[in-house]
């Protein structure tokens, strides 16, 4: 009998361990758990009615420390997306994509980046999940401060290179499942949606404030 529960006892705490393991990083208030990216309707708040959600007032709420990284704009890859998070130089494991598989992939170099911001709190948590699992600390939310309507409008006219990569990417026989599905899906976006983002995000820099669905947005 000693033995079957100094068993179960050792069973006990590998699960204890493994667990602890599994929330190293995450340094979230409430330690939620991932929930996947929701299908159209099935989340509602003030954000649906907005063409563009700031995410950063609820990112500060999840986070203990303020932050969630210290990934430099210098270090970011063309491949992020504009907007308030990016990765600079990242660990190179590829733990962001398991958590926000709609949002995060790697390049060929194997460094993460950002291909979709969040648009609601679901999304947002799978974001910062993602940094927070990344060892490397390359996350950054600093994007508003970095991006200007210029640059924001450059990036777009150099979508083409981004398109091309993708196809690169999918053409590779080694790529995973999983990655080719979020390739996909970047590529969906980048055909039918992040047009829609990018100006409610040029609207966000240059007046400052959330614009409403049905607002004149600026030009790409």
């Amino acid at each position: 009998m000693d033995v079957i529960q100094a068993g179960i006892g050792i069973g006990i705490g590998a699960m204890v361990v493994g667990a602890g393991c599994l929330l190293w990083g995450m340094r979230f208030k409430d330690r939620g758990a991932y929930t996947p990216r929701p299908q159209p309707g099935q989340l509602y708040g003030a954000w649906d009615e907005l063409a563009y959600w700031d995410p950063l007032p609820h990112a500060r709420e999840l986070c203990e420390e303020n932050a969630i990284g210290g990934g430099r704009w210098e270090d970011r890859g063309r491949l992020n997306v504009p907007g308030p998070f990016y990765c600079g130089r990242t660990g190179g494991e590829g733990r962001g994509a398991l958590f926000a598989p709609w949002h995060v992939l790697r390049d060929e170099s194997g460094a993460e980046f950002v291909y979709r911001q969040p648009a609601d709190p679901v999304e947002l948590r799978a974001v910062v999940t993602a940094a927070w699992s990344d060892p490397a600390g390359g996350y950054a939310w600093d994007g508003d401060r970095r991006w200007t309507p210029e640059s924001v409008r450059a990036w777009w006219a150099g979508r083409g290179g981004v398109r091309d990569w993708i196809g690169e990417r999918l053409a590779e026989p080694e790529r995973e499942a999983g990655e080719r599905e979020s390739l996909r899906d970047f590529a969906a976006y980048l055909d039918d949606g992040l047009e829609d983002d990018l100006r409610g995000y040029l609207f966000w820099l240059i007046e400052g404030r959330e614009p409403g669905l049905y607002e004149e947005l600026p030009k790409l």
